[in-house]
Parts: C-alpha cells; sequence; structure tokens
C-alpha cells in the first residue's frame, strides 16, 4: 500500500477535533456531577464521602454495563448514517428503547438490594446502610438515564454534538442547585444529606433526557415517524444486542476493575476509602478529555466505513489514540505538580481530622498520573474497535487485561506481599496498561488483513 499524504492526517485531526470538543466538554459536565457530589459530601463528613464513593461506584458500574448495551447504536447509525440509509438508523433507536424497559427491572432490582452485596464485601456498616439509601433514591432515574444513552449515542453517530453539551451544561447547573435544597435542606425542603443527593440525581437525570427528547424529536422527525414496519424488529435487535452487550461487558470489566478496588479499599479503613474516592473522581474528571475524542475517532472510523474509505478510517482510528495519549501526558503532569490545589477542592486543609486521608490522596495521585497516560490510550484503541464494528474481540482482550491482569495483581500487592491500598492503585495501572497494549495491536491487525 502506497504511504497516505500528510495532508490527509491533518484534515482527520481537524476533523477530529472540531467533533471531540463538544463532546468532551459534555463529557466534564456530566462527570463534574459526581465531581460535584463528592465535593459536597466534604461538607457534610468523610463517612458522608466515603458513603457516596461506594453508592456512585455501584451506580456507575450497573448502569455502564446495561446502558453500554445501547452504545452498540453508535457504529450502527454511524456506519448507516455514511451510507445515507435513515431507516435503520430510526429502526436501530427504537429497538434501543425497547430495551431500555427491559433493563430497568434487573438494574433496579440490584440497587435496591445493594445493602447485602456491601456485606458480603465486608465493608463498613455505617457506610453501607448510607450508600444503599443513596441508591434507592437514585434508582428512579434510571429509566430516563437509559433513555438519554440512547439519544445521546444516536446524536453522537450523527455528528451533531451541541445539543449534548448544551443539556449537560444546564445539568450541572440543576445538579448544584438540587443537591443545595436536598443534601442540606434548603429551599423548604429537609435535610436528606446523602439521600438528597440520590434525589437530586434522579432529577437531574430526568430533566435530561426531556431536554434530549425535545430536541430530537424536533429536528429528526424522519427518524421518530411512524414506523414503516413493526415497532419490534427482531433482526435489528439481535443487531444492537450484537454488538452492543460486548461493548457494555467492555465497559463493565473496566469500571469492575475500579469497582473492585473501591470495595477492596474499603476493607482498609474510611480515611484510606475517602482518599481513593477524591483521587478517583478527579482521575475520572480528566479521564473525560480523551474519553470525547475517543467517541468522536469511533464515529470518524464508522462514518469512512460506511462510505467505502478504509484508508481514512486506519488514519482516523491512528490520529485518535495519538492525541488521546498526548492529552493525558498534560493531564499526569497536573497531578504531580497541583495535588494539594487539587485536594483542597474537597476537603479542609488545616482541619487535624483531614490530615490522614490528605497523606493518602498525595501518594494516590502519584499513581494516578501514570496510570492516566495508559487510560487514554486504551479509551482510544478501544473505541477505534467500536467503530469498526469489532466489539467481540475488545471484550474478550479487557476481560484478560483488566481482571487477569489487573484485578489479579492488585489483589496481590495489596492483600498477599502487603503493599496495602498503593497496591490496589498498582493493580489499576498494571490493567490499564495491559489493555492499551492489546487493544492497539488489535487494531493493527485489523487493518494487516486488508490487501496492498
Amino acid at each position: 500500500m502506497p504511504a497516505l499524504p500528510e495532508s490527509i492526517y491533518r484534515q482527520e485531526f481537524k476533523s477530529l477535533v472540531a467533533l471531540a470538543v463538544p463532546l468532551t466538554l459534555a463529557y466534564v459536565a456530566q462527570n463534574s456531577v459526581s465531581f460535584i457530589d463528592t465535593m459536597m459530601a466534604g461538607q457534610i463528613s468523610n463517612d458522608a464521602i466515603a458513603g457516596i464513593a461506594l453508592g456512585s461506584t455501584t451506580w456507575y458500574l450497573l448502569t455502564f454495563i446495561f446502558s453500554g448495551v445501547l452504545l452498540g447504536l453508535n457504529p450502527i447509525v454511524s456506519q448507516a448514517n455514511g451510507s445515507g440509509d435513515n431507516e435503520s438508523i430510526a429502526c436501530a433507536l427504537r429497538q434501543s428503547f425497547l430495551l431500555s424497559l427491559i433493563m430497568i427491572v434487573p438494574a433496579a432490582v440490584l440497587f435496591w438490594f445493594s445493602n447485602s452485596f456491601f456485606a458480603l464485601l465486608n465493608q463498613p456498616a455505617e457506610v453501607s446502610m448510607e450508600s444503599t439509601a443513596y441508591l434507592r433514591a437514585i434508582s428512579w432515574g434510571l429509566l430516563p438515564a437509559f433513555g438519554y444513552m440512547a439519544l445521546r449515542a444516536t446524536l453522537e453517530a450523527l455528528s451533531d454534538t451541541r445539543p449534548i453539551l448544551v443539556t449537560s451544561i444546564v445539568c450541572v447547573g440543576l445538579n448544584i442547585l438540587a443537591n443545595y435544597a436536598l443534601m442540606f435542606g434548603h429551599f423548604g425542603f429537609p435535610r436528606l444529606e446523602l439521600v438528597g443527593a440520590g434525589y437530586a440525581s434522579a432529577f437531574v437525570l430526568t430533566c435530561a433526557f426531556l431536554m434530549l427528547l425535545v430536541y430530537f424529536c424536533r429536528t429528526y422527525p424522519e427518524l421518530v415517524r411512524r414506523p414503516k414496519t413493526n415497532l419490534f424488529d427482531l433482526p435489528m435487535m439481535m443487531e444492537v444486542l450484537k454488538l452492543g452487550v460486548p461493548i457494555g461487558l467492555t465497559i463493565g470489566f473496566e469500571v469492575g476493575m475500579f469497582s473492585a478496588a473501591s470495595f477492596a479499599m474499603g476493607r482498609f479503613g474510611v480515611d484510606e476509602l475517602a482518599a481513593h474516592q477524591i483521587v478517583l473522581q478527579t482521575a475520572s474528571i480528566t479521564f473525560t478529555i480523551p474519553l470525547g475524542i475517543a467517541i468522536a475517532l469511533s464515529v470518524r472510523v464508522g462514518l469512512a466505513i460506511g462510505s467505502g474509505d478504509i484508508d481514512r478510517a486506519k488514519v482516523a482510528g491512528y490520529v485518535g489514540i495519538a492525541t488521546a495519549g498526548a492529552v493525558m501526558c498534560v493531564s499526569a503532569t497536573a497531578f504531580l505538580v497541583f495535588p494539594t490545589l487539587i485536594i483542597g477542592f474537597f476537603l479542609t486543609l488545616d482541619d487535624p481530622e483531614n490530615v490522614n486521608v490528605i497523606q493518602w490522596c498525595y501518594l494516590l495521585f502519584v499513581v494516578a498520573a501514570i496510570f492516566q497516560i495508559f487510560d487514554g490510550l486504551q479509551v482510544a484503541s478501544s473505541n477505534a474497535l467500536r467503530g469498526l464494528k469489532d466489539t467481540r474481540a475488545a471484550m474478550l482482550l479487557t476481560l484478560l487485561a483488566y481482571w487477569g491482569c489487573g484485578v489479579t495483581s492488585g489483589w496481590l500487592l495489596a492483600f498477599v506481599l502487603g503493599v496495602g491500598p498503593l497496591g490496589l492503585w498498582y493493580g489499576m495501572t498494571i490493567g490499564l496498561a495491559s489493555a492499551a497494549l492489546l487493544l492497539i495491536l488489535r487494531y493493527r491487525w485489523y487493518f494487516s488483513r486488508e490487501p496492498e
């Protein structure tokens, strides 16, 4: 195959950035909801931070797995958009809404009885009770959360990202107001503390879904008109599941690794768990930048494949992976240079009760700086494969990386070799590095099969 001109790399980079910037800002706004929850919980107590650590960890683990199934829409819609097939786009979206109605039942049951799960993991009793109450409150937002994810995945694949950004920014403001009212008892509402954060999040999720639904119906009437075929379309449902289930499991393996670390951290004590939550929340905010880049490159790869441009698809993936890695080098530097400033957002630095938590934060930020780089590379390469509809291989490779390498090594380091809390973070770093390497190699292999 002849060498590709440099101009195609520059063009693809510009297209990637144009699509990724609003997506990244939207993800920053969306993830700041959990960040704000943690900050506001810190005004209550360290126990409240630990409680929201378990609660939000469980929430994101399960909702990412379930809603990840709906991300099968992304490659379907992007490739259909590249070939001009609107009927397939509309049909896929309808099947995703039906899936949302089905998935809400098992998800709600798991949240409602999460206290038994926490007990099996030997979590502190007082923290487990607060976390369970939080999950029962936020579970009222499950259905709108799934509906929002389906609409969001469709709009992303259509390269229509502005409404996602606007909705996310509006919801940040709503979350702050709702937390202020329900957590601390203002505007005539009772003081509900952590439970209030759960109800506030459910309210915000509902508002986000309704805003995106109104926009979608007004902007894409041809995609919401009365279907030419039956509402239920088994072949398309199976296509969404064929792509979406591996995506959901891939996300679940990654989030599950972080969740396992959070649950294991609870065995060391409340202070260690609080520090873990602070650093992990900060890392999740910086992670939104490569995540936005990764979603954008998935769309770019899917569009190129849909239009039959293999060279463009290959370039789009490599440009996105390199960009995500470079961005995370910057955030890693920030973790090493400004840890005190970051910790000050969560805790009162001169409070004697926070000394132990702060010391653990300093140690964890050093490790987090390293794994940030691998995290950016793995999410970009995973989404590059998603744009190719190559989701099953990514699922198997991430299972090997996150659980075969990450969780196993973290457990051995923390509990067998006596490294302690840092061992869990070393394990997460090993898992992310393994995933990045395996997924990039898979992407290279995919194009090596193409004829010269």
